[in-house]
């Protein structure tokens, strides 16, 4: 056994008689850290939450544009202020603008992004000497690393500070998603990293019901901010704000979605929702689910390339994918980490992409879920003993901490044949992945690293020694490891 080997069986996390892990979502907690190590931990987070809030709070400002109001981030000492179009949008020319230490100037909007970009610029006249945000380095931003949102939610709370992590990097869409809390009225606000840098502008939110945050944010990437910043600083930024600015995004009660029920004929288009951040179209849909559950998304469509988000009941992101179920379909195969109501978001994965689509939820195999639910959850090996199941997640928001080395990792489980050949792989484009399986008497089977010498993917081939419920760690080899993954066990 290995040096991280020994680690993991010295946290007590391969101990038998453990609790079974999920597919995603809320992972194992491990054996506890030592009070001192937690409490210096703790410190030394909050360290940093201090000394990013002290160095960028002073540069980000309130704007009220009418009856709108937003967030701002002011990028030069002589009065630029970075904000969203849409907080804008139905101004007549002038805002106003309250800074953080309470002053209340007149700024005026001086340019609008092009092409449905959500960015405008104001200026404040007459100052010379205001604090100001420094853009972060491009392509500096990782999946995984920290990530702090400060603005004024609702209008009515400036200075708020929320922290979380950079969940997805979408490059396509210069888009940085984050489970940072981001409401109402941050809209234009700064994303930063942990150097007080900016590295987006808070744009969206997925909303349902009364339109509060539900966990997954949209801030524009620094990498998109640049080339507007050149257009204003060249005079050749537009002045008219785009159409797509000025739409307003109702609140909606979501679609009912039935476990193992008909298909759901959807269609993404212009009486959908749109994601304001790039235009995309999307519906909202819930199920109740309960712990344990064993479940399945499907959507499938040949006019359009889905994209399927599954939150938990406390509206934390569980899962996400666009093309594993192959070709134009998204799946999901998850074990629910708790009973309550879940909610499924059908997207599209481009802006302004409609056309039809299908969607379907199963609990189980659809035939009974009995075996998997007596296992803990986890994935059922069928009739005959296959497997055939690709999950896709990252390793960030949910994933469990080995308290040896740092590194994170999530578990799942399988129910495995004595005899039974079975192959795993792990693959990564964001972290170095380790990958461990361990038998129904909680002691390391396999283990591996690298698949070869030339990759920083995981593989174990095994024949199972005996029958029972088989565990999958997934895990980065070290501390700094974060970011998508795809784990399939056939």
């Amino acid at each position: 056994m290995n040096t991280k080997l020994l680690r993991l069986a010295a946290s007590g996390m391969l101990a038998v008689g453990t609790v079974t892990g999920t597919v995603v979502g809320d992972a194992l907690t491990p054996a506890g850290v030592p009070h001192s190590n937690r409490a210096y931990a703790q410190d030394a987070d909050e360290q940093i939450n201090i000394r990013v809030y002290q160095k960028a709070s002073p540069a980000v400002v309130s704007v009220s544009a009418g009856s709108g109001t937003g967030s701002g981030s002011i990028i030069t000492s002589d009065g630029l202020v970075l904000t969203n179009a849409h907080v804008v949008a139905k101004a007549s020319g002038t805002v106003s603008v309250t800074l953080a230490d309470g002053r209340r100037l007149p700024a005026e909007v001086i340019a609008f992004g092009e092409s449905g970009l959500d960015l405008a610029m104001l200026r404040i006249r007459n100052q010379s000497n205001l604090p100001a945000l420094p853009i972060a380095a491009a392509g500096s931003v990782q999946v995984g690393q920290r990530a702090f949102a400060i603005g004024n939610p609702f209008g009515r709370f400036q200075g708020t500070f929320t922290v979380g992590i950079v969940s997805r990097i979408d490059r396509q869409r210069g888009l940085i998603q984050t489970d940072a809390a981001i409401n109402p009225g941050n809209s234009g606000g700064p994303l930063l990293n942990s150097q007080g840098e900016l590295i987006g502008v808070n744009t969206a939110i997925f909303t349902a019901r009364q339109g509060g945050n539900i966990g997954i944010g949209f801030a524009i990437s620094a990498d998109r901010v640049r080339p507007f910043l050149s257009a204003v600083r060249e005079g050749r930024a537009s002045r008219t704000a785009s159409s797509s600015s000025r739409q307003q995004v109702p609140n909606i009660t979501p679609k009912p979605l039935a476990l193992n029920g008909q298909p759901v004929a959807g269609k993404l288009g212009s009486g959908s929702l749109t994601l304001r951040a790039d235009s995309s179209f999307f519906d909202i849909y819930t199920f109740q689910g309960r712990v344990g559950q064993r479940v399945t998304l499907e959507m499938s469509s040949r006019e359009i390339d889905p994209v399927l988000i599954l939150l938990n009941p406390r509206g934390k992101e569980l899962a996400q994918d666009n093309n594993g179920g192959g070709g134009n379909s998204a799946r999901i195969v998850a074990t629910l980490p708790a009973t309550g109501r879940y909610t499924v978001i059908a997207n599209a994965s481009q802006a302004g992409e409609s056309g039809a689509y299908s969607l379907r939820a199963f609990a189980g195999d659809a035939a009974g879920d009995a075996a998997g639910d007596a296992a803990g959850g986890g994935i059922d090996p069928g009739p005959q003993g296959t497997m055939n199941v690709t999950i896709q997640s990252v390793l960030g928001p949910g994933a469990s901490v080995l308290p040896s080395d740092g590194s994170l990792y999530r578990m799942t489980t399988f129910t495995g044949r004595a005899g039974q050949t079975v192959t795993i792989t792990l693959e990564s484009p964001d972290f170095d992945t380790y990958l461990v399986l361990v038998s129904p008497d909680g002691k390391v089977f396999k283990e591996n690293n690298n698949a070869n010498n030339n990759t920083t993917d995981s593989a174990i081939t095994a024949t199972l020694p005996r029958s029972g419920v088989y565990r999958v760690i997934v895990n980065a080899s070290d501390r700094d490891g974060r970011g998508r993954y795809t784990l399939t066990i056939r």
